[in-house]
Formats: structure tokens, C-alpha cells, sequence
């Protein structure tokens, strides 16, 4: 009498694993949209730049985080929480007194999960290419998160005994092809700089900053930028700012040099050379940087001038030189 196959122990377990990845993904996600929101994470610190780790604010606060007018981890939220669900979902069902449904559950679960795992892929590959080439840093939490979606990706198509590979190809060349159609669509204003209104991108600093000074402004202004510096002072504007925070030099790049003498700032660092003022930034509740004090609201972290401008009522030119990159 011939023996049974028995079941590899990776078809056995493949859907805990999944739901269990799936899950420390969608806790990561959360943590990174509600800091997104809460506009906690996108200042940097002294403790961070020293140790070489501010890049996931940088990161969180870049243009490349945003879609549809909302932070980047949010779709990376949903896209856990949908692939725990699909992946746990026929565990739900009662296979004894529902044996068809179940069995055809577990069928769509795994078209769903090869669809979802495949796309996951091939976007956190796109969004690694923007960490190394556009971003130019490192953020162990989206390093992280890329690292869960290959996981999910080599768990969905080794853990599953797939019957008809000739419908595991398609259907992964037609998620993964979507995926990059609908990447590149999203990302073309930020990767074609006539898209994105001609504004230049501003430099990216690799060097450290000379003690006590930080880095210079290399950036000009035009009279848009000088405008908006003189009407943010004129409303009482003010930007806390500390010379080591890569972050507020980002900002001064954003307005530049000749704009930058018309705006009102706040050194916070003790150790600078050009006139510290630590304890006002102690009496504002200034305990990252940058962080604007605007209308008596204390706004954390980098802001573009078109948000300044509107979160102040600026109504004079707006043609902005530069954006971060």
C-alpha cells in the first residue's frame, strides 16, 4: 500500500508565518503613520545625528512619503492588515461543517495573497531604489518593512502547493506590472522636475558640520522667498532651529541665504558660535528640530514654503526655487 506524501512543514505553517509577519508589519506601519501625523518624528535630535540614525525622519518628512495627500505608511498599514486578514481568514470557518467554502476560501486567499505579496515586492524594491539614490540614507524601519514584504513575497510562493504554475506566473507578471505602472505614475511629478512646477532640488549635504556653525547656505533666493521671510517675521513667525540638525539646514536651503537674513530664528544649540539662545527655545517647549512657532501654535519639523505660506496667509509670488529632493 503506498504512502502518503506527507505535507512540508512550510505548506503547513505558511499562513501563521504570513499572519505573523503581516502583523509586526501592520504594528511598524501604524507606529510610523500616527508619529507622521502627530508631526513627532520628521525633527531630528542631537542623540540621532550623532549616531548616524535621523534618516527615517528625513525620510518620513520627504515628498516621497506622501500619496494622495497622506502619509505613505498608511497604504503600507492596510496593505499588512489585508494580507493577515487573507492569510488567517479560512481559519475562521469551521472546516467540518463548512469543508466547500472553506476549501474555496483558501483557494481565493491564496490568488489574493500571491497578488498582494507580489505587489508589496516590487514597490518596496522602487522605494529602496529612492532610500539609495534619491534619499541618499538610511532608515532601519523601512529597510525593515521591505525586508517583511520580500518575506511575505517567498513565503506566499514557497508555502503554498500552487497546482497550475502557468496561473502563478500570470497572475504574478500582471500584479507586479501594475504595480510598477501605477509606482511610476504616482512618483512622476517628484522624479521629473518640470512636473514639479521647475523647482530645482535642493543640494544634498554629505559632509559633517563644523562645529558650532553648522553648514553653509548655498542656495539664493529669489523674491518669492525673500518675500515670504519678510512676511513670516512681519506675522511673528519664528523658526527654532539647532546648527548639527541636517533637517533645519534642509530648511534654510528651502528659502536661502538672502532670505534666511529676513526671517526671525532661534539658535537652539548651547554650543553655537553665532548667538545661542537656548532658553528661549526652552520657554517656546522647542525639544526637536526644526519647530516653527506660528500664530502661537508650535508646528515640529521641516515645512515647504508652500505650507508656510499657506498656514500664514502669505498672499504675495510663489514661484518657489527649490524642493527637497
Amino acid at each position: 500500500m503506498p504512502r502518503k506524501r506527507s505535507t512540508p512543514w512550510i505548506h503547513k505553517w505558511s499562513r501563521f508565518i504570513i499572519g505573523a509577519i503581516a502583523t509586526v508589519g501592520l504594528i511598524l506601519t501604524s507606529y510610523l503613520t500616527f508619529t507622521k501625523l502627530s508631526g513627532g518624528e520628521v525633527a531630528c535630535s542631537a542623540a540621532d545625528f550623532a549616531a548616524g540614525a535621523s534618516g527615517c525622519g528625513s525620510v518620513l518628512d520627504s515628498p516621497y512619503a506622501i500619496v494622495f495627500g497622506l502619509p505613505l505608511s498608511l497604504f503600507g498599514a492596510l496593505a499588512y492588515l489585508s494580507m493577515g486578514t487573507a492569510a488567517l481568514l479560512p481559519y475562521a470557518i469551521n472546516g467540518d461543517q463548512n469543508a466547500k467554502f472553506r476549501k474555496s476560501l483558501e483557494t481565493w486567499t491564496w490568488l489574493f495573497l500571491i497578488v498582494g505579496a507580489t505587489s508589496m515586492a516590487v514597490f518596496s524594491s522602487y522605494l529602496m531604489y529612492l532610500l539609495a539614490a534619491k534619499l541618499q540614507t538610511t532608515c532601519y524601519y523601512c529597510i525593515g518593512s521591505a525586508l517583511f514584504s520580500f518575506s511575505l513575497f517567498g513565503l506566499t510562493l514557497f508555502g503554498h502547493d500552487w497546482e497550475d504554475v502557468g496561473q502563478l506566473i500570470m497572475t504574478g507578471v500582471i500584479a507586479a506590472l501594475v504595480t510598477i505602472i501605477a509606482t511610476l505614475g504616482i512618483y512622476a511629478p517628484l522624479n521629473n522636475p518640470a512636473a514639479a512646477g521647475g523647482q530645482e532640488a535642493i543640494p544634498t549635504v554629505t559632509e559633517s558640520p563644523e562645529p558650532g556653525v553648522g553648514w553653509e547656505i548655498t542656495t539664493t533666493s529669489s523674491t518669492s522667498e525673500i518675500e515670504l521671510a519678510k512676511h513670516l517675521t512681519d506675522v511673528g513667525a519664528v523658526m527654532y532651529a539647532a546648527y548639527w540638525c541636517p533637517f533645519c539646514h534642509q530648511q534654510k536651503l528651502l528659502f536661502g541665504k538672502e532670505a534666511m537674513a529676513e526671517l526671525t530664528s532661534v539658535e537652539c544649540a548651547e554650543d553655537a558660535v553665532d548667538n545661542p539662545e537656548p532658553a528661549k527655545c526652552d520657554a517656546a517647549g522647542v525639544d526637536s528640530y526644526p519647530a516653527w512657532q506660528i500664530d502661537g501654535q508650535l508646528v515640529k519639523g521641516r515645512v515647504s514654503l508652500e505650507e508656510l505660506a499657506a498656514a500664514t496667509g502669505y498672499e504675495g509670488p510663489q514661484n518657489f526655487k527649490y524642493r527637497v529632493p
